[in-house]
């Protein structure tokens, strides 16, 4: 059921008390409005607060990380000084490496590098095939009243080691093997020539000592009925003189024969 303003009341006093509500209802309202603004307000200054937070955060890691580039690059830009006693360590240097490869592979000193801590790595040149632009490296170390010491030895690319050659065109490419395919068989044409040439000059050095021993030959060189003795007797093994005087003997029985 729903209660109606009593009929008997007066009308003033009706009018009162509604607005009386109407009031009560408004000053509501302009207090949850006024507490709505002040908790957005507080909302706000936190978010403000957390903001700043977070920004000194960056700004702190920001700067952190610069001072650590600079110090970086600082020991980059000033290494310390090298220890003489290190760069005159060669022979150490050179010792330690013939004990992993063969003198023949080490070439002649190229240069230095100081390592941090006060290290030294001395770089020799590479004769090791397949690897051109490597370096052999020895790092040395020394420490106080004691002779350097070896700390390690490896084989290391340079600066260019690792960098594809510069690309050629395939047109290029082909030309030059072109080139040096002819420059290949000119070379070979050059040398069978030659080879040709040293067998025909043997052969007329042959055709004239034959002339000459010709020339040489003189009347007692012959038997006295004018057979030449040039074969010296033999001829394949077989003795000429031998089977003539068979020969001979052969015609005397053959001539007794007949006399009988």
């Amino acid at each position: 059921m729903t209660s109606t303003p009593d009929s008997d009341a007066p009308e003033g006093v009706q009018g009162d008390s509604l607005n009386e509500g109407d009031a009560l209802n408004e000053t509501a309202d302009v207090s949850a409005s006024e507490a709505d603004a002040e908790i957005a307000e507080d909302v706000v200054e936190v978010l403000e607060a957390a903001g700043e937070i977070v920004e000194t955060a960056e700004a702190e890691e920001e700067l952190e990380a610069a001072e650590v580039v600079e110090d970086a690059e600082a020991i980059v830009q000033t290494p310390a000084e090298p220890d003489p006693r290190l760069l005159a360590a060669h022979d150490l240097a050179l010792a330690a490496l013939h004990e992993i490869t063969p003198a023949a592979t080490v070439g002649p000193a190229a240069d230095y590098a100081v390592e941090p801590g006060g290290a030294v790595s001395l770089r020799f040149h590479n004769r090791l095939p397949g690897y051109p632009g490597w370096y052999w490296t020895v790092t040395l170390a020394v420490v106080e009243g004691s002779e350097p010491t070896v700390l390690e030895v490896e084989l290391m690319p340079g600066a260019g080691a690792l960098l594809a050659p510069e690309w050629v065109p395939w047109a290029t490419r082909l030309a030059e093997y072109h080139v040096q395919q002819a420059a290949l068989a000119e070379a070979a044409g050059a040398a069978d020539d030659e080879s040709d040439d040293s067998e025909s000059d043997d052969d007329s050095d042959e055709e004239s000592d034959d002339l000459d021993d010709f020339d040489d030959t003189d009347a007692s060189d012959f038997d006295e009925d004018g057979s030449s003795i040039l074969h010296a007797g033999d001829v394949d093994g077989v003795d000429i003189d031998e089977l003539d005087e068979d020969a001979d003997d052969e015609d005397d029985e053959d001539d007794e024969d007949d006399a009988r």
